[in-house]
């Protein structure tokens, strides 16, 4: 018989991750809880009428977690965020008859008119770097400037620097105009408020392994349902329909492709687990604590951070890279895995940096293991100029 070939289990030479594998300290997938890993351990069927009543459980959680009324429908969608973002965007925005603009600082920004580019779809740009809010006023001129923009499309927390940007904000002066506001929640849905009625936006994405605390496996989009019935038809996909995947899982409960199972199973367990953890609220609060936690330890140690306290939210955290030539990342990422934390490389196209993720499963005591695991390694690199490299 064929033998598997299995890579060797990491040995850690510090503390303990969990399951003897390394914290993920990162915007996702993150480390979750052993209730959420027991979900998985059994096996379901898709046609089963628990499985669909617990697939409706998780449509009908979201979209209240979102503060939707029945006017909202929630549509899940096999794959990562990404596959969301393009069915949001394949499905509902225009072809011919308007445009969207995508407010773009960072790479996730950059994603979203890639893709609407490569479907043929007019966009318009609103660019702001990489490390810098838009404001509401920005977004304004740019809608006066050009009419044939209908849709505004913008990001909740650009993990590619951690930063937050008002949605509130710019929801509010796009409504004004009558436009159709468009985010993505992504790294941002569950800790971070997106009361979507309250703030006028009528479609919202986000993905199964973020702040709620699921595994990877799906993600979804809460839209209007207006917005959805008008959709029949417009999409550029078979797969990536949310007409169809809607009307789908109306007809009968059921996916019409394979679902992933054990993440939605997880996922369920997850939602739980959230609200029996204080909601939004709750959430949001650990993961600021995390983040401030962090935050403390590293400047006292010498690094420097990307952005204000004012500009960085509670999900990822950027440090500019330090200027010792000692100082590899590569290594640095290595042996802090070595000992339980994995963390992620910088996405900044003008700075050198690497970012540390404070949201999933984990605590102060985790914020703090990982930073006494950055002090051990520094000084076994023999690294003492945490000064930043010049921009």
């Amino acid at each position: 018989m064929h033998q598997l070939k299995t890579s060797p289990t990491p040995e850690f030479t510090g503390p303990a991750g969990q399951e003897h594998m390394p914290f993920l300290l990162t915007p996702g997938p993150l480390t979750t809880s052993q209730g959420v890993k027991r979900a998985m351990l059994a096996d379901w069927g898709s046609r089963d009428i628990e499985f669909r009543a617990l697939v409706k459980d998780i449509r009908d959680g979201l979209r209240s977690l979102a503060g939707c009324d029945a006017s909202y429908e929630c549509v899940i969608m096999q794959g990562s965020g990404t596959f969301a973002i393009e069915a949001a965007l394949g499905s509902l925005c225009p072809q011919t008859s308007g445009k969207t603009l995508v407010v773009i600082n960072g790479a996730y920004g950059d994603r979203a008119a890639a893709i609407l580019k490569k479907l043929g779809r007019p966009v318009a740009t609103l660019v702001k770097g990489d490390s810098e809010a838009p404001t509401a006023d920005e977004v304004a001129k740019a809608l006066d400037a050009d009419p044939a923009i209908t849709h505004v499309w913008v990001i909740h927390c650009e993990t590619t620097s951690g930063i937050v940007n008002p949605i509130q904000a710019i929801a509010r002066v796009a409504k004004e105009r009558g436009k159709v506001v468009m985010v993505d929640a992504m790294s941002s849905f569950g800790a971070l408020p997106v009361p979507m009625m309250d703030w006028g936006i009528d479609v919202m994405v986000s993905s199964s392994n973020k702040c709620i605390e699921g595994v990877p496996g799906f993600s979804y989009a809460i839209c209007k349902r207006s917005m959805l019935e008008a959709s029949k038809g417009q999409s550029h996909s078979v797969v990536l329909d949310l007409y169809e995947q809607w009307t789908g899982l109306e007809k009968n409960g059921q996916f019409r492709f394979t679902p992933p199972t054990h993440a939605l199973v997880a996922f369920h367990q997850a939602l739980k687990e959230h609200a029996q953890q204080g909601g939004v609220a709750g959430r949001g609060a650990r993961y600021r604590h995390n983040a401030q936690v962090l935050i403390d330890a590293m400047r006292a140690m010498g690094f420097t951070t990307l952005l204000k306290d004012s500009e960085a939210g509670p999900i990822i955290q950027t440090f500019l890279t330090p200027r010792d030539p000692n100082f590899d990342f590569e290594r640095f990422y290595e042996a802090l895995r070595a000992r339980g934390f994995a963390i992620y490389p910088g996405k900044l196209t003008k700075r050198p940096s690497f970012r540390i993720g404070t949201i999933g499963q984990v605590d102060e005591a985790t914020m703090k293991g990982a930073v006494a695991a950055i002090r051990d390694v520094l000084k076994e690199m023999n690294v003492t100029d945490l000064s930043p490299l010049p921009a």
